[in-house]
């Protein structure tokens, strides 16, 4: 039969177009839906050897001389069937940029996993051997690969986890969730009642003081901290756990003799998770892991109440055991997914390095030159005068860091190598575009203290010259690359 009526041949023809368009989504999804979504995990041991420096305080670092517990290397991988990601979470003070470049370079030659999908970060815990290269290299922006002997056993057990974590991987469904735990986190930056005396190292007086102890001068905290432990879960199909990844803004819990080697309670957190989910004597082995969120201003101690004193490692249990008991009660609510995308974005961002003017250069300087009857106007007048002048005369103008953002799902983690302020953490949280987000920091690199342009203006230990190295608007170019990569994977 011949059809004359053009309208209803335009109206026909559309109606094909769009029952093919349907076909072609539906088939698309079910392609989609096909894909199997696969999660491995993995430990390796990092223990340093005995007599190894253990870094973490000003004073000379002491040599280790007993194992309190081992230092792991933990790594969760997850697979969507198009793409990896792989989470390394290492139990060191802070992993050089140097040694994780090369580190990555392994794994990438290994297993032909592109770099942009390894995020690899450390917990700082500061009874460990450090990770940041040979004697000064660790407090400068060396592109040298020269490594001591543990820092080649670091580059090589990571390598080595990651690659028994892709022989572990299994089909799996994931699920996420948070919980507030207020308790354990509190600023340790603090406004002084007017008057209080706040020495600098530089000859000027600060607004804040870091860990001032309870007394009776103390104002308020200079900021927030982030309570919420954020964590991510996998199992297998018939319901075994396989690994739980959190995420929680805590600098470190401490308690620990200065010559003892220990993971802190990141590694007390993993083992008691791994209990309550009675995840115990599996094969291959459950893997809990704990890494370090948005903490750079961030502690234990809560100097609104004077200190209760305890033997060491008591309060880091107590700690674990509350936050992890916190975790398994929300994680009994949590949903599953048989499959979610993944999504991964990396790049470097330019960096100018925060040095001193010339006056304060030439302050350094006189400093320095003062006679051993020289009373310093504060204790660690001398140490910051000489890391001025390694500023001025040993480090780049500025330097190009790696920036990092995942997607799971509609959940997202940022990646910054930095000790970050939480109010950045929460800024972040706030204008990442997926439902939950948070930053693990220390990752793909340690450059130091990042606070953001308002703590800058109070001073404070986390702004000084060489321990915060790097210019005061960096935390706000940092989000804004953070964003833009989020965007990429959204």
């Amino acid at each position: 039969m011949k059809i004359k009526n053009p309208i209803f041949c335009v109206v026909v023809g559309v109606l094909i177009s769009s029952l093919l368009a349907g076909l072609q989504s539906v088939s698309a999804q079910e392609g989609t839906n096909q894909a199997v979504f696969r999660a491995g995990a993995a430990t390796a041991n990092i223990t340093p050897y005995l007599d190894g420096p253990i870094v973490g305080n000003f004073w000379t670092p002491p040599p280790a001389s007993y194992v309190h517990d081992e230092l792991h290397a933990r790594c969760l991988i997850l697979d969507d069937g198009r793409t990896k990601l792989i989470f390394v979470i290492v139990d060191n003070i802070g992993l050089g940029h140097n040694l994780l470049d090369e580190t990555k370079r392994i794994i990438q030659e290994k297993t032909g996993i592109q770099k942009e999908n390894i995020l690899i970060s450390a917990t700082h815990t500061h009874s460990s051997v450090s990770g940041m290269g040979i004697g000064e290299k660790r407090r400068q922006f060396d592109h040298s690969n020269e490594f001591d002997e543990y820092q080649h056993l670091l580059m090589q057990r990571i390598a080595d986890v990651v690659r028994i974590a892709l022989l572990n991987l299994e089909p799996a469904e994931i699920g996420w969730g948070g919980v507030n735990v207020p308790e354990h986190v509190f600023v340790r930056r603090w406004k002084m009642k007017p008057g209080t005396p706040m020495p600098n190292p530089f000859g000027g007086q600060d607004k804040v003081v870091m860990n001032p102890g309870y007394s009776e001068n103390l104002l308020e905290p200079a900021a927030k901290p982030d309570p919420e432990v954020s964590f991510i879960s996998v199992r297998t199909k018939e319901g075994k756990n396989i690994a739980l990844l959190a995420n929680y803004g805590l600098h470190y819990v401490g308690g620990v003799p200065n010559d003892h080697l220990s993971a802190d309670y990141f590694a007390v957190f993993a083992d008691r998770i791994q209990e309550l989910l009675k995840a115990d004597r599996q094969d291959p082995p459950f893997v809990g892991i704990m890494s370090n969120g948005t903490s750079g201003d961030v502690n234990n101690l809560n100097f609104s109440k004077p200190s209760i004193k305890k033997d060491p490692y008591i309060q880091m249990r107590e700690v674990a055991f509350d936050v992890a008991e916190k975790v398994f009660q929300v994680h009994k609510e949590i949903k599953f997914h048989k499959w979610v995308p993944l999504g991964a974005a990396t790049d470097e961002l330019t960096l100018q390095v925060r040095k001193p003017s010339s006056k304060e250069l030439s302050r350094a300087k006189e400093v320095i030159t003062k006679p051993g009857t020289y009373k310093p106007v504060h204790v660690h007048e001398i140490t910051y005068a000489h890391r001025m002048i390694q500023l001025e005369e040993k480090w780049p103008n500025d330097i190009d860091i790696v920036l990092q953002a995942f997607r799971i799902g509609d959940l997202g983690v940022a990646a910054i190598p930095f000790e970050v302020f939480a109010e950045i953490g929460l800024e972040i949280k706030v204008k990442s575009p997926f439902g939950e987000s948070f930053t693990i920091e220390l990752a793909n690199g340690g450059y130091g203290y990042l606070p953001s342009p308002e703590q800058h203006k109070l001073g404070g230990y986390e702004t000084w010259y060489g321990t915060n190295k790097v210019e005061v608007d960096a935390s706000t170019k940092i989000v804004a690359k953070l964003m833009e990569l989020f965007s990429k994977i959204d």
